[in-house]
């Protein structure tokens, strides 16, 4: 995720910003019907070669790499949606080589939110929805990405194509123009419609972009992207910091997690993870088993 990164960090505040004051009243009524915290950690791709011979074993087929992946992260912001719909035999691979607990959150195909920026894409969406609909209770939530140009004078098409989108497919919305969130009532009209459509706004966490960083949740979920910086000490003090107010939001009626690593050298995504797992166990008890370095065969000797 190249949105937002900036090569100089030192004027950065990575501090998050306090909750939305909408946001509270989303947790206030899905406290009312309590159920079991859920936490999704994961990466955008499967295929890490520089896993191979530490998190994923050496020599693999890449046929495997997803099988592997699935071992080491619950989740995945499955990118490759976003280039094309994958047919039903690929997508039932996809949904057989995981554990039942993993979740796929796929992003809608580019051909929908870009080229045609959600106008006459409702073959499209069809197709979409009916090919991701075969991961079944694997699904989690899938990811309308608009681009930096879908600004709010479209927000009457974004109203009308949300209101269309298949109501069994739940589906999260990445907000980019500056335009949305630069005018307060602007922003509010948008949340409150993503709220009253139960879609889940997405959360960005990017240097060189922090009004995405708005704290509004419109669901019981949180949906949050975060670029990393190569494990400099900021990402361990984001890495708390989240952790710390995913326990308030657990608290206070948050049902479900999605945080999404984007880290330039892949390298540096499982040890991130592992630190923040083990914080959020701390703060709440909720127990993801972090990726983990797995022993490799020990080659034997002929003397």
């Amino acid at each position: 995720m190249d949105f937002g990164r900036l090569s100089d960090l030192r004027y950065v505040d990575f501090s998050l910003p306090s909750d939305h004051p909408a946001t509270a009243a989303v947790l206030a009524r899905a406290a009312d019907t309590p159920s079991a915290p859920a936490v999704y950690v994961g990466c955008p791709i499967w295929t890490n070669k520089a896993w191979l011979g530490s998190y994923f074993p050496a020599g693999i087929k890449d046929a495997d790499y997803l099988h592997y992946y699935a071992r080491q992260f619950n989740s995945i912001e499955l990118n490759t949606t976003h280039y094309r719909i994958p047919d039903a035999p690929t997508v039932r691979r996809w949904r057989d080589a995981v554990p039942p607990s993993f979740r796929f959150c796929p992003k809608l195909p580019q051909s929908i939110s870009h080229d045609r920026a959600l106008y006459n894409a409702d073959d499209l969406t069809v197709s979409f929805c009916r090919s991701i609909g075969e991961l079944g209770e694997r699904l989690g939530r899938a990811f309308l990405q608009l681009p930096p140009h879908f600004g709010p004078e479209h927000l009457p098409r974004l109203e009308r194509y949300l209101l269309d989108f298949p109501a069994e497919i739940p589906l999260a919305v990445e907000l980019r123009h500056p335009a949305w969130f630069a005018n307060p009532e602007l922003f509010a009209t948008v949340s409150a419609m993503l709220e009253a459509l139960d879609k889940t706004l997405v959360l960005s966490d990017v240097a060189g972009r922090r009004d995405v960083l708005h704290m509004r949740l419109t669901t019981p979920t949180a949906f949050i992207r975060l670029n990393g910086h190569g494990l400099v000490p900021s990402d361990y003090q984001r890495a708390d910091a989240w952790a710390e107010r995913l326990a308030t939001w657990f608290g206070a009626g948050l049902q479900t997690a999605y945080v999404f690593i984007h880290q330039k050298d892949i390298m540096h995504s499982p040890l991130w993870t592992q630190h923040f797992l083990q914080r959020l166990q701390q703060l709440t008890g909720i127990v993801v088993e972090p990726p983990r370095v797995i022993p490799q065969p020990v080659q034997g000797s002929l003397f």
